[in-house]
């Protein structure tokens, strides 16, 4: 391990500081060409909103556009490590990749369908812990109580946390040994469990630290939704002789259906593709056990270096999340009032 010095330190902040210097000259150069262009030259009407649009249509194109256009091209690639400069494109080449998606172990043992049948309970169990937790603590830090922001600092703790930090910190936690949940169960007269060695167990202890993870993000969401419904719906229905449970079925819902809707989406993505869990907590786990779709991509692309084929495999998990977000919108109707 390299011993961090000064010299490092001054060596990363002036790399850092020469991308800065990059980047602020290409913006100002981008905005003086447009000026001269859209409103010297061609005296667009539509000039100024044009110019401040485009340093983030950039960022756009190179960070998003250009990375996605790149990997459509490797997955018709028979690139891997052997055939890293000189490898071939080609149609025949993207079928080959695709097929292999499916028919072929993903890593040494596990196949796409297991993967993707672990990824789907893992984003079920995930998300429904969340959105059900996450409303519950938003219900009760909406009612009117004493210490509120105290509260709410508390519980936002494990969404501000690094995930890095919070993931290694839970590690060591499911120690066997040492970790404080085995000590716990031991002082509760139980058998301590072998939380990282054992893949059933060692697939709850990601699920448990993932729930403890996004909880405070739902709960936020949520609880922005529930301050905007107007007090006066309940004051009405409370007139009305409604119960708690019709008030929340009949006001609460319906009302928070648009806050809900891409809280959800946003939660299944994020759930769907979060590596930093899986792969820190217990690095895909004893017998891959715990390895999801992304875990696997990564581990297909940076361990076995097959490029091309994990190109194909990106292209594959980003076509179920597009037709999960378009149909549960469609389903939902959580965005109607947004175009109606």
């Amino acid at each position: 391990m390299i011993p961090l010095t000064w010299e490092i330190v001054a060596r990363g902040l002036t790399e850092i500081g020469r991308l800065l210097g990059i980047i602020a000259a290409t913006v100002v150069i981008l905005e003086t060409l447009a000026y001269l262009i859209l409103y010297r030259l061609l005296r667009y009407k539509y000039a100024l909103p044009f110019m401040l649009l485009l340093p983030a249509l950039v960022g756009v194109m190179l960070l998003i556009i250009y990375p996605f256009g790149f990997n459509i091209y490797l997955a018709f690639s028979n690139m891997n490590m052997f055939r890293f400069k000189d490898f071939s494109v080609g149609l025949s080449y993207a079928v080959t990749n695709f097929l292999d998606v499916f028919r072929l172990p993903v890593l040494q043992k596990v196949t796409f369908f297991q993967l993707l049948g672990r990824t789907v309970l893992w984003t079920a169990v995930n998300v429904t812990c969340h959105v059900l937790g996450g409303l519950g603590l938003a219900i009760l830090l909406n009612r009117p109580m004493r210490g509120k922001g105290i509260y709410r600092t508390l519980l936002v703790v494990p969404w501000a946390l690094p995930q890095v930090i919070a993931a290694l910190a839970w590690r060591g936690e499911f120690h066997y040994q040492y970790g404080f949940v085995n000590l716990l169960l031991q002082r509760m007269g139980l058998s301590p469990v072998q939380w990282l060695s054992d893949p059933k167990w060692a697939f709850v202890a990601v699920v448990l630290v993932n729930v403890w993870l996004g909880i405070p993000f739902m709960m936020v969401v949520l609880l922005g939704g529930l301050q905007s419904i107007s007090q006066e719906y309940y004051d009405a229905a409370q007139i009305d002789g409604a119960s708690g449970w019709q008030q929340f079925r009949s006001i609460t819902m319906p009302l928070l259906k648009p806050v809900l809707t891409p809280a959800v989406i946003l939660g299944v993505v994020w759930t769907f593709n979060n590596f930093n869990v899986i792969y820190l907590v217990t690095r895909g786990g004893p017998m891959e056990g715990t390895d999801l779709l992304v875990t696997s991509m990564f581990k297909a692309v940076f361990e076995f270096y097959r490029y091309g084929f994990g190109a194909a495999y990106a292209l594959v998990i980003f076509v179920f999340l597009f037709i999960f977000s378009a149909v549960y919108l469609r389903l939902s109707g959580g965005f109607k009032g947004a175009w109606e």
